[in-house]
């Protein structure tokens, strides 16, 4: 395993544990795992965050401060990664449903402080099971599972997710698809409607799953973010929808044919980052690689188009700390973007040039956040890079030894 210099490591070192005089000594303990088994805990004074990586044949967890392994859990077939909502957990899309992995870190509050502790990472047993697992949607204490086979839909507790228990279908959408469904604080629910031949347009449910609001203007609907205030946006071919409380809004791109397909939120921000593709119909084995990204503002519903001197992928979408609209080119460089004007802020190197492969579930570059810090996969050279955001000085390199597809981090904390 490959190390940046010494320099680089104690800045990682610092990142993770806050200050050298904390420290991150940890004491062994014995404690009842997730899954009701005897394990191994360590107590720490800081967060200890841990990246997920999913590769053919497994999933390796390595410290996300110094990329140093933790644990290698092999797993057959091509494995997706989401985050489960509760800062732990990390629900693997496989063939039969959603499977639950603990990441084996976390934190407990107790009055004014909380404790902070690891242990071996492990499937806890608990599968969600369904046909075509498809999107994933965490929002508070509640995280959302759509079944693309089924149309089914079932809402978990994030903090619950130990329990090897499924869980009830909470609704059925008229006819299966590739579909999202997001249940909000309220009991609400917003759905996509359409059916295996065509995706239509979304729907607001009340709490009787009772339509109350939709809107047909939105073709081929793909892709979810959240903003801030509980808004929600989903993608179009030809636009964009905002749902805010019991109204839809939809946002016209401005090309007959603008995809807006995959998109990332902050909660700090109104702004919602997408991608945006205008090339329709291409020939088979042939991707259309765009050089704009869409920024729209769900408060204003302006949405504005940018333009990247380089091309990018679906992977390279990320928000920084304070709501930056990060996108990992295919020159190798991190563009960091103001998301209220569309300015460019920085652009740093952290990899070499790539070109995204013609099937999409090929290994490509992504990138992964958490604080102020971003976390690169290269799988050409089996590596991750840790950088900071603001500017762009590498933290920590490594060679984790698989070929990374998706990485997820888990922050760990309380």
């Amino acid at each position: 395993m490959t190390r940046t210099t010494q320099r680089h490591l104690l800045a990682a070192a610092v990142l993770a544990c806050g200050s050298l005089i904390a420290g991150c000594t940890a004491a062994e303990v014995t404690h009842d795992g997730r899954d009701g088994g005897p394990t191994t805990v360590e107590e720490h004074r800081t967060p200890t965050p841990r990246l997920v990586i999913a590769y053919d044949g497994g999933l390796r967890i390595v410290d996300a401060t110094t990329l140093e392994q933790v644990a290698d859990l092999p797993k057959e077939g091509f494995l997706r990664l989401n985050a489960a909502g509760d800062s732990r957990s990390v629900l693997v899309t496989a063939d039969d449903g959603f499977t639950v992995l603990d990441a084996g870190t976390w934190g407990e509050k107790h009055g004014d402080h909380s404790h902070y502790r690891t242990t071996e990472p492990s499937f806890t047993g608990a599968t969600f099971k369904g046909s075509e697992p498809g999107h994933v949607v965490s929002d508070g204490d509640r995280t959302t599972l759509f079944f693309d086979g089924t149309g089914e839909v079932r809402v978990v507790d994030p903090r619950e997710l130990g329990a090897a228990v499924g869980s009830p279908v909470d609704y059925v959408a008229p006819h299966p698809h590739h579909g999202i469904a997001v249940a909000r604080p309220d009991g609400t629910m917003v759905v996509t409607r359409g059916t295996e031949e065509a995706r239509t347009g979304v729907a607001i449910l009340d709490t009787d799953r009772t339509e109350v609001a939709s809107t047909s203007d939105c073709p081929g609907v793909h892709g979810e973010a959240l903003a801030a205030d509980g808004v929600l946006t989903v993608g179009c071919e030809n636009g964009i929808v905002i749902v805010r409380g019991g109204e839809i809004r939809k946002v016209a791109a401005p090309d007959s044919y603008g995809r807006i397909g995959n998109q990332r939120g902050s909660g700090v921000s109104s702004v919602i980052l997408g991608d945006y593709k205008t090339q329709r119909d291409l020939p088979e084995g042939q991707i259309e690689r765009p050089t704009r990204f869409s920024l729209t503002d769900t408060a204003t519903g302006e949405l504005r188009i940018v333009d990247l001197p380089t091309s990018y992928s679906f992977r390279s979408l990320a928000r920084g700390p304070n709501g930056e609209a990060m996108v990992l080119g295919t020159d190798g460089r991190l563009y960091v973007y103001d998301q209220d004007t569309g300015q460019l802020i920085a652009a740093h190197q952290v990899i070499e040039p790539w070109q995204e492969p013609t099937r999409w579930q090929d290994a490509m570059p992504a990138v992964e956040v958490l604080g102020d810090t971003a976390y690169i996969s290269d799988p050409e050279n089996n590596q991750i890079r840790v950088v900071a955001i603001d500017s762009g000085h590498e933290l920590v390199r490594a060679d984790v030894g698989v070929r990374p597809v998706e990485t997820v981090v888990v922050s760990g904390g309380a």
